[in-house]
């Protein structure tokens, strides 16, 4: 067990993990590494070019077909192992993430209980891999359907939850007999660095876990566009995911993206309002408003909509915003550019009608002197073409429109590029019942906040991305299937 609790974050982050070894072969120069709510430089890394890409995806490929002959449970006791490891250094882990990220203490050890729940339930699946015997129209024949995995996997994280988006891809990914080139977002590379370390600790053999870290036009690139990359796996915006495709495109590489999100957040006259309201500011402003899933927009029933907006804004107001470490209810903004995008998008949305019912903004004064600080924002919208209601925010900015009834918000949620996610909140069990046909996106919450499940399957429709990840689904989306017609005759 690594017993630091405060860990040299310059020590972590000199050297990427290849082959099973600790280098920086490949790179390019560094990057600096800043921690949001301070602004102060923490540690650097590697910025990786083509030489460290090839480098690890020579050594994932050399690797991967002893993995794929390892017995599935003992690549499940092998995940399985990571995740215990997880487990046994979650503070460190937690300190870690809040030091790059930002996101409140409490709220980075709930990222690291998902890295190892994402790892664990990934290791449970080792035993039911299955394939499928078909009758076949001739004598003495059968149809054999088997699951092969797909070999190199290339896993791009985002830097919103860089811990627990590295344990979703790389846990199925390994079960299925895979080997890994991990990707730690620039903004947040230590979180994989240690998870390497965690990797690197329990034994798993060289090249099958390799975590490298650079920019993405450049070492992403190169990793994606590589003929040594079978499989691409990515958590990230819709630009970078349009760069993606075009770059996998030559190899006709097999894509898993999960891009950008814009959910909606209805409410019928007849929903639980109290309930509503804390699930609403629960799903806007959890991790600073940076969550795909995130409550993006709100449509309120006209019958409702003062209640609803009274309590909301109250209960936003009483939200607590500091040093992170103290576990606030919010930490900073990842960036100064991402702080800048979304005051541009208030002053977008205000230029188009916006009111403003809780000012918050930009905040550069007192103990928010230093840092990328950004405080909640509450706005109501006169049109439906707002660019608050249009375009991601990603932050701790939320405006409502009123409707008049279930069908006008359903058309105006589906009105959208995204679909990600959705909510919905009413007491009538036909509404209820006629959601999932009629909400056009992969995954819904019904009467609940966000918070999606490691058995369930998380799926964006339309540009919030293709394929999916977690559960049997996400699992199966790791292999690729092959068909042998065996006769004895």
């Amino acid at each position: 067990m690594l017993d630091e609790r405060n860990i040299d974050l310059i020590a972590l982050g000199r050297e990427v993990f290849v082959n099973g070894s600790w280098s920086q072969e490949g790179a390019t120069g560094s990057l600096l590494v800043d921690n949001p709510a301070t602004g102060e430089v923490i540690s650097e890394t590697p910025d990786g070019g083509a030489g460290m890409a090839e480098a690890a995806l020579a050594a994932a490929r050399a690797a991967a077909p002893g993995w794929a002959m390892t017995p599935a449970i003992e690549r499940g006791r092998a995940v399985q192992a990571l995740a215990k490891a997880v487990r046994d250094n979650a503070e460190t882990y937690a300190r870690i993430i809040t030091a790059e990220q930002g996101k409140p203490i409490g709220q980075a050890r709930g990222e690291v209980a998902a890295c190892a729940e994402f790892l664990s339930h990934a290791a449970s699946g080792a035993r039911r891999i299955s394939g499928d015997i078909v009758a076949s129209d001739n004598r003495n024949e059968e149809i054999h359907i088997r699951r092969h995995p797909y070999g190199v996997v290339v896993a791009l994280t985002a830097w919103n939850y860089p811990a627990a988006l590295a344990g979703r891809k790389a846990g199925p990914a390994l079960v299925a007999g895979n080997t890994l080139v991990l990707m730690s977002h620039e903004l947040t590379p230590l979180s994989g660095l240690f998870l390497a370390r965690l990797a690197e600790q329990v034994g798993l053999p060289a090249g099958v876990f390799n975590v490298v870290t650079g920019r993405g036009p450049t070492l992403g690139a190169a990793l994606v566009s590589s003929p040594e990359t079978d499989l691409v796996t990515m958590t990230g915006s819709l630009r970078a995911g349009r760069d993606i495709y075009a770059a996998g495109a030559a190899d006709l590489k097999v894509l898993r993206l999960e891009l950008g999100g814009k959910a909606p957040f209805i409410v019928m006259e007849d929903a639980d309002i109290d309930a509503a309201v804390d699930a609403a500011v629960a799903a806007r402003f959890t991790n600073c408003g940076q969550i795909c899933t995130c409550n993006e927009r709100m449509y309120l029933h006209r019958a409702i909509a003062d209640s609803f907006l009274e309590r909301f804004v109250a209960k936003t107001r009483a939200l607590t915003m500091g040093d992170p470490m103290q576990n606030p209810d919010l930490g900073p903004k990842i960036s100064a550019v991402e702080v800048d995008k979304v005051a541009a998008m208030v002053a977008a949305g205000r230029a188009a009608g916006d009111e403003v019912l809780l000012a918050g903004g930009p905040r550069h004064d007192g103990a928010f002197a230093q840092g990328h600080w950004y405080a909640p924002t509450v706005l109501e919208s006169r049109d439906a073409q707002s660019p608050l209601l249009r375009d991601e925010i990603f932050g701790p900015v939320i405006s409502a429109l009123r409707v008049d009834g279930f069908d006008e918000a359903v058309a105006l949620a589906n009105a959208s590029r995204f679909g990600l996610s959705a909510y919905l909140f009413t007491e009538d069990r036909h509404r209820l019942m006629r959601a999932p046909a009629a909400l056009k996106f992969g995954e819904l919450y019904l009467n609940r906040s966000n918070g999606e499940q490691v058995q369930g399957f998380h799926t964006g429709w339309r540009h919030s991305g293709l394929g999916g990840e977690d559960g049997a689904y996400g699992f199966d989306g790791y292999f690729r299937k092959q068909t042998a017609y065996s006769t004895w005759a």
